[in-house]
């Protein structure tokens, strides 16, 4: 055991991520490892088609060239692991433990992996095969797991790729490990029939915790320290949400399992959701519920305005869930909520955060005549991930959105989360987009996956990396930038304009 007297092990899934990426996360983990800023770490990986030499490969590990390897989509490193040449791809859970060694020995870390994946096996019912002086596991004399491994500053990187469906082929183009007549399986294929990756994953983090003494008790924390917050006392939510049942009203914060909805609720305030609680899109980073949507409550706008005159609220936030079966995208609900808070409290500020419209001109502009303190409309993540992690919105659309209201002479606001495998270079470059089309106040925010069906937590953001950002965003003239691991796009919005304000007087 090298970990037992440790206290935690955080595991974060990364999802599918690609291997140039996932490495240089690796390399910040083990920074922040080194500085004792951060617990033990298990990463979970799945790659694109790589190939990767370690010290000891090279290019004469290859069967066919460079170039040839590039044209059938297969990526190439050198990394600084141990070993020569091996594959990742499809199929294939990468784990990377990410481990400052109490005790300084390599050979008993190696073995202990091995006890780990063999303690995968055995509960599929296959034998694990060892072979001393050669890192790895073996079935019925076929490879079925790689070792590979680096340490600096006895903490560790790299690890172990265990094939679970991976199809043997990808592996010709190579000399596994400089053995030229290695034979390669996967799990799948030595059981003859499919298994689900999920429950592998699962499986190997139980073996994991057991061989290297993290107890069930002091367990697998899915999130690091900075996100856990004390018990909320309930008398205050408790009378928020009897309010809010008494008017027949919804809030984001309940809806999409805000990690600030006791302090907002404690501090009297709320996000108000109109338009229902069904959005009719699929995004797979949302709790709010999908599927077909009720009518539109006319009454519900007054609901809201005496609500909030009843709340005594000086500044409003109003958002919706996203409405593509209407003709409008629910934007003459948004006005009428408008027009009636104003009657009812005439200084009271109001943000809105709408959705898309579906790039509707009408639309837009009927909730900017309305003329709402703040237009905020989320951005969410970076170009990349829109196909993955909102399928049916568009970044040019959600920038040209953000764009018209900056035309219209609105305060315009957006917000960011991270976490969902972004690079650094991505959200600089989110940024630049955003300054271009005349937003000026940023939030940016951790993701935090509601439930194992929406998607994982590629990684989570330490608090001085949102620091960071948040100087960056600065220095490229943003004017109020509110960055932090919960910081949510109208969480403390009264704040932030207020400041704003303050500065501009």
């Amino acid at each position: 055991m090298t970990g037992s007297s440790l206290k935690e092990l955080e595991v974060l899934d990364w999802g599918r991520l690609e291997y140039g990426e996932a490495f240089l996360r690796q390399k910040r983990l083990v920074e922040e490892a080194i500085a004792g800023s951060s617990p033990d770490r298990l990463v979970l990986v799945e790659h694109p088609p790589v190939v990767t030499l370690g010290r000891s490969g090279g290019l004469e590990d290859l069967r066919i060239s460079r170039e040839a390897l590039l044209r059938k989509g297969i990526g190439l490193h050198q990394v600084d692991r141990g070993g020569m040449a091996t594959f990742h791809g499809p199929g294939q859970l990468v784990a990377y433990p990410i481990l400052k060694l109490k005790k300084r020995d390599l050979h008993l870390y190696l073995q202990t992996l091995q006890d780990t994946l063999g303690s995968v096996l055995r509960a599929y019912g296959l034998e694990p095969e060892f072979r001393n002086g050669n890192p790895g596991v073996w079935v019925n004399g076929a490879k079925m797991a790689s070792i590979g491994i680096a340490v600096r500053r006895w903490v560790t990187y790299h690890g172990v790729a265990l094939n679970v469906s991976t199809d043997p082929v990808w592996f010709r183009w190579i000399v596994p490990c400089g053995h030229t007549e290695e034979k390669i399986t996967s799990m799948e294929k030595a059981l003859g029939h499919s298994i689900d990756m999920g429950e592998v994953k699962e499986r190997f983090i139980e073996a994991f915790c057991r061989c290297f003494g993290y107890t069930q008790e002091m367990g697998v924390h899915k999130h690091p320290a900075w996100l856990i917050r004390c018990a909320p006392k309930t008398t205050a939510i408790d009378r928020m949400e009897n309010r809010l049942r008494q008017w027949r009203l919804a809030t984001v914060c309940e809806s999409a399992h805000c990690p600030n909805l006791s302090e907002c609720f404690a501090r009297g305030t709320a996000t108000f959701m109109i338009l229902g609680t069904r959005c009719t899109r699929g995004c797979r980073f949302c709790a709010v519920d999908k599927g077909a949507p009720l009518p539109i409550d006319p009454e519900e706008p007054g609901r809201v305005a005496r609500m909030a005159q009843s709340l005594n609220l000086n500044y409003i936030v109003v958002t919706s869930v996203t409405r593509d079966d209407l003709p409008d995208g629910g934007a003459v609900q948004f006005t009428r909520t408008i027009e009636h808070i104003r009657k009812r409290s005439q200084d009271t500020k109001v943000e809105v955060l709408v959705p898309d419209f579906r790039g509707s001109l009408s639309a837009l502009r009927a909730v900017c005549e309305a003329r709402p303190e703040v237009f905020n409309h989320n951005i969410e993540t970076v170009a990349r991930l829109y196909p993955s992690v909102r399928p049916q919105a568009r970044y040019r659309r959600s920038l040209a959105v953000l764009e018209y209201a900056a035309t219209q002479g609105m305060r315009v606001k957006s917000g960011l989360m991270l976490g969902l495998g972004e690079t650094d270079r991505e959200v600089n470059k989110t940024f630049t987009d955003l300054k271009r089309v005349g937003c000026h106040y940023l939030t940016i925010g951790q993701y935090l996956a509601p439930s194992r069906n929406h998607l994982p937590v590629t990684r989570y953001i330490p608090p001085h990396e949102f620091d960071r950002l948040a100087e960056i965003a600065r220095s490229m003239g943003f004017q109020e930038v509110a960055a932090g691991p919960l910081v949510r796009s109208s969480y403390r919005a009264d704040e932030m304009f207020q400041t704003r304000r303050k500065l501009s007087n």
